[in-house]
């Protein structure tokens, strides 16, 4: 009985560093925020036509169909080449709220994969309103070891940097009243 007792514990004890070390990512997020000198209503009325983004300076084109509704698809091809297809899986307008998915991961185009996202409008009174950019994604390389370009770090600059972009341009856009 003790040999059987010592024989799994040294069968525990020798699979124990494996599980350790074998973990895959880990589920990244990214949050940015910028607050508009407009009233949310204005800032609300670009940010909800999910089949047009022209607003953000990294797009070229904006395709899609079924407007601002659920399950509506939209294809934005970037400039300087890369296409990102989303979908909208949740839209409210009285809480001035969207959310998203990329429906198919090109890792060339952005390092991360199964990526969601939601964009708020917040009401902060008077002529001033927030937006909140949100996404939860993973990086572009699932295994141990990714390769810089696709590792956490990658992933996290790449959606930071589309975020931050956009809610510039976004701010620029309607203050200046463009």
């Amino acid at each position: 009985m003790k040999t059987l007792f010592a024989a799994l514990v040294a069968g525990l004890v020798a699979f124990m560093p494996m599980t350790a070390s074998a973990h895959g990512p880990t589920r990244q997020k990214v949050t940015e925020t910028v607050e508009i000198n407009a009233p949310a209503d204005k800032v609300w009325a670009v940010v909800s036509n999910f089949q047009d983004m022209s607003w953000h300076p990294a797009v070229e084109k904006t395709e899609g169909e079924g407007g601002s509704e659920i399950g509506a698809t939209r294809k934005l091809t970037l400039k300087g080449g890369g296409v990102l297809e989303e979908g909208l899986e949740k839209f409210d307008a009285a809480k001035m709220m969207l959310f998203y998915r990329l429906e198919k991961d090109d890792v060339a185009v952005l390092p991360v994969t199964n990526y969601s996202s939601r964009i708020t409008v917040k009401d902060l009174g008077g002529d001033k309103s927030e937006v909140t950019w949100w996404g939860a994604f993973y990086r572009g390389y699932p295994n141990n070891d990714p390769p810089p370009e696709l590792n956490d770090e990658a992933a996290i600059n790449a959606v930071t940097g589309v975020y931050k972009s956009g809610l510039e341009a976004l701010k620029a856009k309607i203050e200046s009243g463009s």
